[in-house]
């Protein structure tokens, strides 16, 4: 209630604090014209009202409801044989720019949900076989490889040693056979 208080000037509630300063402030401007202002010359009550207009000293309603209450006083005035212009209006008071645009509901189209969980199903099926390819190809250059791995570290080595046994056999053989060459001879 006491956010209401401070947001209402002349009887009018407004939404903003800045709008209230400014309604505040237009009420100041009307009474420091109002003591200035001299009802029995016509033509400086039409000449405040020009200018005030021209300038656009007033925006709010607590202002316009001061332009009309000059503009009826002018034209009850039967000395003005001029044309009184209209009071100018800073807002728009009606939704035609809203009505000639297409509402939102048909601008923004809602998005048709595909089927998500078949898509989803198919990506991982694609992806589980892609993945399943990739370890198979690892497992097959991993067995084909000459150097131990993991896979096939027991028959390399025991490809190694037997192939040092081998060596090692077939070097005895030739050392007892010069060895027998050797005890002949001597």
């Amino acid at each position: 209630m006491e956010e209401n208080k401070s947001l209402t000037v002349e009887g009018y509630t407004f939404r903003t604090t800045e709008d209230a300063k400014l309604a505040q402030l237009e009420a100041q401007k009307i009474e420091f014209i109002e003591r200035r202002m001299n009802y029995n010359r016509a033509e400086s009550v039409l000449a405040v009202y020009k200018k005030a207009i021209e300038e656009g000293t007033f925006q709010t309603p607590v202002g316009i409801r001061y332009l009309e209450k000059l503009h009826d006083f002018l034209e009850k005035s039967a000395i003005i044989t001029e044309e009184i212009p209209p009071i100018p209006l800073q807002s728009y008071f009606s939704r035609t720019v809203r009505e000639n645009a297409s509402p939102a509901r048909h601008r923004i189209a809602p998005v048709k949900k595909k089927d998500t969980l078949k898509q989803k199903y198919r990506i991982s099926v694609l992806l589980n076989i892609v993945l399943v390819g990739m370890v198979v190809a690892m497992f097959a250059i991993a067995l084909n490889a000459k150097t131990p791995n993991m896979l096939n570290y027991e028959k390399t080595l025991v490809n190694k040693y037997s192939q040092w046994e081998q060596e090692l056999n077939e070097r005895e053989a030739k050392i007892r056979a010069k060895e027998q060459e050797l005890r002949i001879t001597e």
